[in-house]
């Protein structure tokens, strides 16, 4: 505010209060030094001027001219309590004297005493109405007691006494934008700008209400001009700094905000505005110290703690960041926004009901805060209370019709809700909101994706890296999409560019669609920990309290996918099996709400059944341990529907990862990874953070009592030729990469009217593959797509197959165990990781070691081998008809005995208090 403390300095005319008559030499004598104190005073000497008012004063103390004037050049000089006290002497004097009123007023407002300010000032008025100056300084008055239409008002009569009163036409300005009426403000400004080109602090305030209107480039033209005429200003360049803030020039709004603490070092909002900035850049850490800086300047600044709290959050310092919070509620415990953002920092740690209660907190300070109840949806839906999640993102959106985030969460929770077509309809009002949302097309490809719209959800990927290339996980998840649609340009590039960003740390990739884009276990290994570490980590106090030793194991299988699934094929009877006598067996589903016949046979094989869809992770994990489970195995490790986080709150005091994931998890808390020597060798420990459990044959579960369907099938009903070798590959189009596909392209060129047998899961990845075939000099009708069908029809079919041909790096899992079951052979080539391995485990267990290749050209040669040589593969064939109910691979009674014989040793460490260790379980006759 611009304040015009002295508006008047007087002659000794008939204008100026005079004092009492003297003896004429020593009245001229006075009058004398009062005009030579005035001509001193006008020329801004004011320690001469002064000395020469006290030297009045010392000879008549009751001297009202040296006391007014005395007291004016106290405002001038900001000794608001010395004006007050001359103003009050000269009122004694001459109470009608109105400039005496006036320059009390002036005391009184430098004072911040406005309601008294505004009295002297009305009193003065009275006396005077014609000055200008004394109707602009009520402005002043009325305007620090908030009162910033009456100061409109004021600042008003005094341009219509003074036309020209350059002052009146800037504060105007700041009263109306304090009314938030901009447009009106800038036109004061500019009116005073009109009558004096260089007032700086026209420019200033000016960019300060086009700044109001986010009018943001014009508001650092009007500061551009503000430093060019001042550049010492502090002031005006921390306004710039937040202007160029505004429209996301961070770099150069930092360069603004050093500016403005270059001239003014304690300057604790530019130090706090700055690290916004830096904040923005996502360089966190110099931002915490930015406002590091603000606050040991000011101590009590809530809005710098709050800031630093949102720092802190991007660190994934949850636990400081709330702590900042708290502290900025301390101050201020009205600041919505910090309850909001607290709520988001609870929400980064997991504690996503107390992230709830900050946000209605916000909410009951400020009903129409939008934000907070967008921020109340996400923890909600974290909560798995969809239905409110989607409530909340409602409110939001209603108060804040443009919010495109709130749509992209609505989409979220509609999509959790099973509401597909609205899910995919509020991304795209999310998106229409806002073009330029990367979220929101990164939401919407993933919906599309579960709905199995490849090219779609691509393309929303596509859009969303365009938009924002650091968008955590979305590099790997894109091209993870462009496999499924077998969509090979580019690829070795992208992925070379995967792998090292990996070892860099970087969050690019979850480490599910890494399995199939990577063959080395040290990227593997590297993913799984970065992905751990962001999502789930260890959670403090978690530690498990040993239970006394019970004649049972008590076993916990944890999963989403005790349902149709492959999972709970391959487990169902191994549940049924478990020794009664020795282990006790629970089952903790956290699924999706579905029911089905294998969701029967699963449950029923369990001795208790726990339906913890609803229970927050800590729940779920303290429901275990008031069951006293001993070991909780993990059946989903990063799959659809997973749920690590029960076991960083320790769920067992042994957790085990088995079946679901074929890799390593990274994970501390996860003890033990369920192998065999083949999949994990000695040599490649290094490369789990789980100890590793060797069972003596293979890894794998199944189940021998499955049989095929009964319905015959034919070559010709499946669109395959009745003469001629067939080669098939039923694993999802994502494992077929460039170097496999090219190496079957070769096979089929060698090998006289074979076909290739796959699987079609979306026609545009059917149509790239054969576009492949073409210009790998193969026609393209020599690649025949089956459609998929309930398991039993499709083991029945499988049958029609001469050699199922195995992918690498991930190789067949369950799928081959499925086709070697159906009587199909597998040939298998064997990498590095887990994944590459389970192969090679697979056919070891089931007799066939020497259908297990090491490298391309050895699995290549074999391909076109078998296929020349009928009588050998006719062997190969009845060997696994007549040996496969035999194999260690379906012997699932013996696979059973191995399995406990694990656990039990597992338990057995664990009651003596030893950590886990590898574990070689013998083999049994």
């Amino acid at each position: 505010m611009e304040r015009d403390g002295a508006w008047g300095l007087m002659t000794s005319g008939d204008d100026v209060p005079r004092g009492a008559t003297l003896p004429a030499a020593d009245a001229v004598a006075i009058d004398s030094l009062l005009r030579e104190a005035v001509a001193h005073h006008q020329a801004g000497e004011l320690v001469q001027a002064d000395a020469l008012y006290r030297q009045i004063l010392a000879a008549e103390p009751e001297h009202v001219d040296a006391l007014y004037l005395l007291g004016v050049m106290a405002c001038q000089v900001g000794q608001f309590a010395i004006a007050l006290e001359l103003a009050d002497r000269v009122i004694a004097k001459r109470p009608e004297v109105a400039e005496a009123h006036a320059n009390r007023g002036n005391a009184l407002n430098g004072l911040r005493q406005y309601e008294a300010a505004l009295a002297s000032f009305d009193t003065a008025l009275r006396l005077k109405p014609e000055i200008a100056e004394m109707h602009a300084n009520r402005g002043n008055a009325l305007h620090g007691l908030q009162r910033y239409q009456d100061a409109v008002e004021a600042f008003g009569r005094a341009i219509a006494l003074k036309p020209d009163f350059v002052e009146a036409h800037c504060n105007c300005g700041n009263a109306l934008a304090a009314l938030g009426q901009y447009e009106a403000a800038v036109t004061r400004y500019d009116g005073a700008i009109r009558l004096q080109p260089g007032y700086v602090e026209a420019h200033c305030n000016r960019g300060n209400a086009l700044h109001g209107l986010h009018r943001y480039a014009d508001a650092v033209t009007s500061f551009d001009a503000a430093i060019a005429l001042r550049p010492d200003f502090a002031g005006v360049h921390c306004s710039r700094g937040n202007a160029l803030y505004e429209l996301a020039r961070y770099d150069e709004a930092v360069a603004s905000f050093d500016a403005a603490i270059r001239l003014k070092e304690d300057f604790a909002e530019a130090h706090s505005n700055r690290g916004n900035a830096l904040a923005a850049l996502g360089r966190y850490q110099e931002a915490v110290a930015s406002f590091d800086r603000a606050l040991r300047i000011a101590p009590e600044f809530a809005a710098a703690h709050g800031s630093r709290g949102n720092a802190l959050h991007g660190l994934r310092k949850y636990a400081e960041a709330v702590a900042s919070f708290d502290r900025a509620l301390a101050l201020r415990p009205e600041f919505a926004a910090a309850w909001s953002d607290r709520g988001n920092a609870l929400y980064g740690a997991h504690a996503f009901e107390a992230a709830v209660e900050s946000c209605d907190r916000a909410i009951e300070l400020q009903p129409d805060f939008a934000e907070a109840y967008s921020n109340r949806g996400t923890a909600l839906y974290r909560l798995q209370r969809y239905d409110a999640a989607l409530k909340s993102f409602d409110q939001a959106i209603q108060l804040k019709p443009d919010y495109a985030e709130a749509y992209s969460n609505r989409g979220n929770a509609l999509f959790e809700l099973r509401e597909y077509p609205a899910a995919l309809a509020s991304f795209d009002v999310a998106i229409l909101k806002n073009p330029e949302y990367a979220e929101a097309y990164s939401n919407r490809g993933k919906l599309l994706e579960s709905l199995r719209q490849y090219a779609a959800a691509l393309e929303s990927f596509d859009r969303a890296l365009r938009l924002k290339p650091d968008t955590e996980y979305l590099p790997g998840i894109r091209l993870h999409t462009k496999r499924l649609l077998c969509d090979w340009e580019g690829e070795e590039s992208e992925r070379r560019d995967l792998d090292a960003r990996i070892e860099r740390g970087e969050r690019v990739a979850d480490p599910f669609v890494m399995l199939a884009l990577s063959g080395s276990p040290m990227v593997q290994k590297k993913v799984a920990e970065i992905f751990v570490e962001d999502r789930w980590p260890p959670r403090p106090g978690a530690a498990m309290v040993r239970r006394m030793k019970r004649e049972k194991i008590r076993v916990g299988y944890f999963s989403a996918d005790f349902r149709n699934h492959a999972i709970s094929y391959a487990m169902a009877e191994l549940l049924e099996r478990h020794d009664r006598s020795r282990f006790e067996i629970v089952g903790f589903s956290f699924g999706p709400d579905v029911q089905d016949a294998m969701t029967a046979r699963v449950s029923a094989a369990m001795d208790r059944f726990v339906d913890v869809r609803r229970l927050l992770d800590r729940e779920v994990a303290a429901r275990s341990r008031e069951l006293e489970i001993d070991i909780a195995v993990d059946l989903m490790g990063f799959t659809e529907h997973c749920r690590p986080g029960i076991f960083a709150e320790r769920a067992a005091p042994v957790q085990v990862n088995y079946l679901g994931y074929p890799a390593t998890m990274g994970a501390a808390y996860i003890d033990y990874l369920i192998a065999d020597e083949t999949l994990v060798p000695e040599s490649s420990r290094q490369h789990y953070s789980e100890k590793i459990v060797y069972l003596p044959d293979s890894f794998q579960a199944n189940d021998a009592t499955a049989v095929p369907a009964d319905a015959p099938c034919s070559r010709s009903a499946e669109g395959l030729p009745e003469q001629g070798f067939v080669y098939c590959c039923f694993n999802s189009s994502h494992k077929i990469g460039p170097g496999t596909f090219a190496v079957w392209m070769r096979i089929l060129a060698q090998v006289e009217g074979s076909v290739l047998w796959l699987l079609e899961d979306d026609a545009v990845a059917a149509a790239n593959l054969r576009k492949q075939a073409v210009r790998a000099g193969i026609v393209a009708e020599r690649l025949v797509f089956a459609g998929r069908v309930p398991l039993p029809e499709h083991r029945a079919r499988q049958r029609l197959a001469d050699l199922f041909l195995d992918t690498l790096p991930f190789n067949a899992g369950a799928t081959a165990s499925s086709a070697l079951w159906a009587g199909l052979p597998v040939l298998t080539l064997m990498g590095e990781t887990f994944a590459g391995r389970m192969g090679g485990s697979l056919l070891r267990a089931v007799g066939l070691p020497e259908l297990v290749t090491t490298t391309g050209e050895a699995y290549e040669a074999l391909a076109v081998e078998l296929a020349r040589d009928p009588a050998r593969m006719r062997a190969i064939r009845g060997k696994l008809e007549r040996d496969r109910r035999t194999a260690q691979l379906f012997d699932t009674p013996r696979f059973t005995r191995h399995l406990e014989e694990a656990y039990t040793a597992m338990v057995a460490r664990s009651d003596a208090g030893l950590r886990a260790e590898h574990i070689s379980v013998e083999r049994s006759s």
